[in-house]
Order: structure tokens, then C-alpha cells, then sequence
């Protein structure tokens, strides 16, 4: 019988103590191949030169987060352990108290003011985190967000001067097969360069509720959690987060949260110290063929209303169960999770035009963002009168709508 092999998936963030340095064999060599037609060997020096400017660009805006006090269990150090890369100084708390190195991560700055971009696992807990810089300087950090729910986090840090930022790429134009870079400190080992390509996308894990990431087999490592991942133009693309591996290091499969996804939740964090999501009060359904099946609809037509919410935006706004959802403010959708992006990051309160498809026919319709936390919210106008009407009538319970019979 054949054993089973499972993968798991390792966060990228370096528990002092927790890794060592380990030397691979060196591989047999192998006879060299190169190619002798000179427009042939002027690739591999051209890509060469691309990932040496673009490393260079980016690298000035890559810094190492540390991390202290996080409730975190941190090994014991071995005394004949190689620890590369430098080793912080303690911190004390506000009462004089020692604090524990506990985390170590990686993050890139992505505004002049001192904006930093990582990972919620990161810093998560800290009671104290200070930002190294490329230039080895060592700045505390004066705020700090972050949301679980993306495994996005900002720390906030100032000085008089500006500080060199990165310039922001569009995640949503990387294909699989572009080349990437990966910057970050694994093993403490700041500013370490390494190369890949987009070897899939729209991947999701368990741990990360909202959003869909981009994989690559650019190596990564403890320690490079929250580090870009870059083009070849030296843009960030996205923000290294977890590895899936046997044995909790680099084993080929790495995956990075797309830099448009993350600078919006960066944004939201920045501005409000939470991510504000909007939603309009539906359960959905992907047209797979088995669905489609059932409700003799095209595969991959739209995203399938399941069940709408009583009281909720979409059922103000006409939506029924097995409406299909073609475009939700002008972007095409056809799956659960694109139209729950496409949604989350509309301002709430604001109307949005929605084209469904029912009974065979094409439609729009406008429809009133709420906030997830709350799907029958309105506006304070709405809720007034809706006030004075339940006051004159009898009040009935909030139930949510009978599931349709197909989908049974």
C-alpha cells in the first residue's frame, strides 16, 4: 500500500530559535550545455541584468520587522547552533521588564512617511515591535494594525526624513510563468534575494479567510513572511506569507497575498485601525457542472444567488434566489470569491449597479452596500422610517428565505 504524503502549510514568520542553517549537498555537476548562437546566450545575461536592477530597486525598501512578548512558546537557544545574521538587542517593556524576541519577520515600506506593509502573524501579539531598515537602523514602531482574517498587517514608523519606498505594481496583470523575486530575511539573513516564477494563482488556504494568493517557487523561508515579492521592474506584486512543506522549510511551493489585495486592507487599517467590508446579504453558489446541472444554466455563466437574507441590501434591492450575477460594478465575475472581492472593497453605503440574468433574460439592477458585520443595514434616513413603520405595525420574525427547491 502506498503511504500518503502530506503537505502542510508553514507560516513564513521565523520564531528565534525555532530554525537552524543547514548546508544541502552540492549537486553533481553536469556537463555544460550552452548554447552557441549568440542571440541565444545574450538571454540568460539579459534576465541576469533584469533581476540585478530590479533587486536593486527594491531592496532599499525591504526591512526586518522583530517582534516582542508575543504569547508565544520560544525555544531554547543551542549554544553550537549557527545563528546567522544579526541578533537584536533585548527590549524592556514599559515597567523595565525584559522582553523576549518571539517573532521575526519581514515587511516592505510603501509610502515616504513610513508606511510598512507585513503579515498579521508577524506582529501579532507583540508587545513591542521595532523595524530594522536596509541601512541597518533600527526604528520602534509608534503604531500597529493588522487583520487575521487576510493575515495583512501595518506598522507604523517615523523619523525626520523620508524614507525610500517601494513603487507598487498590479498583481492582477502577473500570469503564471512571470518571473518574480522574493526579498525578505530568512534566518535572519536580511536583504536575501531569491528567484522564481508565478507558478499558479487564485490559490486560498484555510487560514486565510478573504482573499485568493498567488503561488510561487520563488524560495521562501522562516523569516519571510511579509517580505514583496517583486517584478521584474522592481515593483511589488505581492506579500510573501506561507510555505507548504514537509519539514517546515523551503520545499518549492511558497505563496504571497496580492499586492492589490493587501494595499487596500493596508489602507483600511490606516485609516480606520480595522478593515471595513461591505456586503449585501446573499449565500452564493459557483455554476460548477454539477450545479449548473440542476438548474439547467451554463457552467461558469455567473455566480448563482443561493439564498438571499431577509431584510438584507439585495433583498431591497429585487435579488432573488437563483438569479445569476454576471457583473457587479462593471467587472465581470464567475465565481464566489471574485464577487465577494469585488464587493468587500466598494465603499459602504454606496449604490452599485449589479447585472444579473433571470429567466433568461438580462437585467440591472442598483443595489445599497451594507457592512459585513451587520447585512440588513441601511442608511440612518432608511432606519428611522423603518422605525415608525414597525411602530405602527405588528411585528413579525427575521427569517431567512426558503432555499430554492433545485438546490435541495
Amino acid at each position: 500500500m502506498k503511504r500518503r504524503l502530506a503537505f502542510l502549510v508553514f507560516l513564513c514568520c521565523l520564531v528565534p530559535g525555532s530554525s537552524a542553517l543547514t548546508r544541502a549537498d552540492e549537486p553533481e555537476s553536469s556537463t555544460n550545455h550552452a548554447e552557441t548562437v549568440g542571440e541565444i546566450q545574450a538571454g540568460p545575461r539579459a534576465l541576469s541584468k533584469a533581476f540585478r536592477v530590479a533587486a536593486r530597486r527594491a531592496t532599499p525598501s525591504v526591512v526586518t520587522v522583530f517582534s516582542y512578548g508575543q504569547n508565544v512558546e520560544v525555544p531554547a537557544e543551542d549554544d553550537d547552533t549557527e545563528r546567522p545574521g544579526p541578533t537584536p538587542p533585548p527590549r524592556e517593556n514599559a515597567d523595565g521588564d525584559s522582553l523576549p524576541l518571539t517573532g521575526l519577520g519581514s515587511g516592505v515600506i510603501v509610502d515616504k512617511n513610513g508606511l510598512i506593509i507585513t503579515n498579521n502573524h508577524v506582529i501579532t501579539g507583540a508587545k513591542k515591535v521595532v523595524v530594522q531598515l536596509a541601512d541597518e537602523t533600527e526604528i520602534e514602531a509608534v503604531e500597529v494594525h493588522g487583520d487575521a482574517d487576510s493575515d495583512i498587517a501595518i506598522v507604523r514608523i517615523q523619523r525626520d526624513t523620508p524614507f525610500p519606498f517601494a513603487a507598487i505594481g498590479d498583481s492582477d496583470q502577473m500570469e503564471i510563468g512571470d518571473w518574480v523575486l522574493a526579498i525578505g530575511s530568512p534566518f535572519r539573513l536580511e536583504a536575501t534575494v531569491s528567484a522564481g516564477i508565478i507558478s499558479a494563482k487564485h490559490r486560498t488556504l484555510q487560514r486565510i479567510r478573504r482573499g485568493r494568493l498567488l503561488q510561487t517557487d520563488a524560495a521562501i523561508n522562516p523569516g519571510n513572511s511579509g517580505g514583496p515579492l517583486i517584478d521584474l521592474d522592481g515593483k511589488t506584486i505581492a506579500i510573501s506569507t506561507a510555505i507548504a512543506t514537509r519539514n517546515g522549510s523551503y520545499q518549492g511551493i511558497g505563496f504571497a497575498i496580492p499586492i492589490n489585495q493587501a494595499k487596500w486592507i493596508a489602507d483600511e487599517l490606516d485609516e480606520h485601525g480595522r478593515v471595513r467590508r461591505a456586503a449585501i446579504g446573499i449565500q452564493l453558489s459557483e455554476l460548477s457542472p454539477k450545479v449548473a446541472k440542476k438548474v439547467n444554466l451554463p457552467v461558469g455563466l455567473g455566480v448563482l444567488v443561493y439564498q438571499v437574507i431577509t431584510g438584507s441590501a439585495a433583498e431591497r434591492a429585487g435579488l432573488k434566489p437563483l438569479d445569476v450575477i454576471l457583473e457587479f460594478a462593471g467587472e465581470r465575475v464567475r465565481k464566489p470569491s471574485s464577487l465577494q472581492e469585488v464587493v468587500e472593497r466598494k465603499p459602504i453605503g454606496s449604490m452599485q449597479e449589479v447585472k444579473i440574468y433571470r429567466a433568461g433574460k438580462e437585467m440591472i439592477v442598483q443595489v445599497e452596500l451594507a457592512t459585513i458585520e451587520d447585512p440588513t443595514w441601511k442608511a440612518e434616513s432608511d432606519k428611522e422610517k423603518d422605525k415608525e413603520k414597525e411602530n405602527a405595525e405588528p411585528k413579525e420574525d427575521v427569517k431567512k428565505s426558503e432555499k430554492p427547491a433545485e438546490l435541495e
